[in-house]
């Protein structure tokens, strides 16, 4: 078992927030699998939510793996992924490497990478609607709505344009 996998993400992540004295709030609601479901559950604007996407990213001497964080309202273009990497191809990982990298199952990945192998990435759209964004925090039935400028300083993610136009 990976270091990441034994770990408690959702309480990682709430510890992370409260050290960084992070302004946000836990939402608990059932475990819905749509975006549109559960923002309306949460009270957010489906543009506020913030939707991981785990991406291998492979091809011209490039192998990697990127969580890709976009508003829930816009989908990825993963060819736009790929190019700012200087490779050729990106698609989805498969659900063990969602494990092995997350220690979350698909829907339930916070917009933050715990692991020295996956390089966090955010379509800068995301924080220039809202001043809260709104994202599953390791498990599919809490969520955690924090204000943006924080999740900025304290995640750090490169900013890249990859969003579908």
């Amino acid at each position: 078992m990976s270091e990441i996998a034994s770990r408690n993400i959702h309480q990682h992540l709430i510890n992370l927030l409260e050290q960084h004295d992070a302004r946000f709030r836990v939402v608990e609601h059932e475990a819905v699998g749509k975006c549109e479901a559960v923002s309306e559950i949460r009270g957010t604007a489906l543009g506020q939510g913030a939707k991981a996407l785990l991406c291998k990213i492979k091809g011209n001497g490039v192998k990697k793996h990127v969580l890709a964080i976009l508003a829930a309202d816009l989908q990825a273009d993963l060819s736009r992924l790929a190019q700012h990497f200087g490779s050729s191809k990106a698609s989805l990982a498969s659900p063990a490497e969602v494990d092995e990298l997350t220690a979350c199952v698909f829907g339930a990945i916070p917009p933050f990478s715990f692991h020295p192998d996956l390089h966090l990435v955010a379509d800068p759209v995301l924080f220039q609607r809202f001043d809260d964004i709104a994202f599953n925090a390791g498990l599919l039935e809490k969520s955690v709505i924090m204000n943006t400028g924080d999740y900025l300083r304290i995640a750090r993610p490169e900013l890249v344009d990859f969003r579908r136009e």
